[in-house]
């Protein structure tokens, strides 16, 4: 992320550590359509995921927080330099965390998702957290889990959600601040790509019978949208899914995005030379002319790195343009 837009989120205040502090007004802000009423700022938080917790870091939220869960779990690699830099805020669960992990630090707040921490049928859900007191507010994306009346992944499922961080921890200006030099950055890149836009895209993640990737809901087809690109699978029905090669290899992809996992890059690289081996995807534009930008996993999760990724995106799409 630019330097001027990381500073802005250096200019909240600190508040008291442990301390409730009543506001000003009553805030109620919806999650998952569920209307959520807060009368002090939550004081004791636990917050789930890499994602989530950089958008915690990005309003300065640490003081506010008693543990943080599935950071180090699978295969997140970033997760120990996250720890670090919340400053000994303990993981209480690698992964998805259990009922009594939580309950054990006494939170007041659990900030997570569906299939980011919860799941649909789990012992860990907003209705049964609200029978031990503690509330829950839903990584936005998420929610497209639970609703019925689904909308295409938009570039606001990031700033709807920074900015209901900031009415709840009576950061608004600062959450503002955040919000509205990301727009402006989009908009820099959106001109700099010009009429180059319109790139075909295809998001690689795993698997290697079945493509993991991205479908009509999950922010990373904002993002390619935003970078001046076409994610190829726009119209698959789900979030994050399975698709079958055939149906990307006839799309004929320019340009691909990996999701890398490693810390050196290496896992972009196997990504890669599979791709070059297989039999229909070795024939794609993007494959023969090795067109692709390696990004991490909290790059295209819904967070504060999504703008730095795409312009990661758009600079690797349209290198003569940056």
């Amino acid at each position: 992320m630019r330097k001027s837009f990381a500073l802005s989120a250096l200019f909240a205040a600190p508040l008291l550590i442990g301390a409730q502090v009543a506001m000003a007004d009553t805030v109620t802000v919806d999650s998952c359509g569920r209307d959520v009423t807060f009368n002090t700022s939550p004081s004791k938080v636990i917050v789930h995921d890499l994602n989530m917790n950089e958008m915690a870091m990005a309003l300065n939220l640490q003081d506010k927080m008693v543990g943080v869960t599935g950071v180090t779990g699978w295969y997140k690699t970033e997760g120990p330099a996250l720890l670090e830099k919340l400053g000994g805020v303990p993981e209480l669960a690698p992964k998805y965390p259990s009922l009594e992990n939580l309950l054990a630090a006494e939170p007041d707040l659990f900030i997570a998702g569906w299939y980011y921490g919860m799941k649909p049928g789990g012992e860990v859900t907003p209705d049964i957290l609200e029978q031990h007191g503690i509330k829950t507010l839903e990584l936005t994306e998420s929610c497209v889990h639970l609703d019925k009346n689904k909308k295409a992944a938009s570039m606001d499922l990031l700033f709807d959600d920074m900015l209901r961080l900031g009415k709840v921890f009576d950061k608004e200006q600062e959450a503002d601040t955040l919000v509205d030099g990301w727009k402006k950055e989009l908009s820099s890149i959106k001109e700099a790509v010009g009429e180059n836009a319109g790139t075909r895209v295809f998001l690689y993640d795993s698997g290697d019978e079945k493509p993991f990737t991205a479908g009509k809901y999950a922010i990373p087809t904002a993002m390619i949208e935003a970078a001046g690109g076409k994610n190829i699978l726009d119209d698959m029905d789900t979030s994050w899914g399975r698709a079958n090669w055939e149906t990307v290899a006839s799309r004929n992809p320019e340009f691909l995005v990996l999701l890398d996992y490693s810390q050196d890059g290496s896992g972009a690289a196997g990504l890669m030379d599979f791709l070059k081996s297989h039999p229909v995807m070795s024939e794609t534009d993007a494959v023969k002319n090795g067109r692709f930008v390696a990004l991490r996993y909290a790059e295209l999760t819904p967070g504060p790195a999504n703008i730095e990724a795409i312009r990661k995106i758009a600079a690797a799409m349209n290198p003569e343009s940056f």
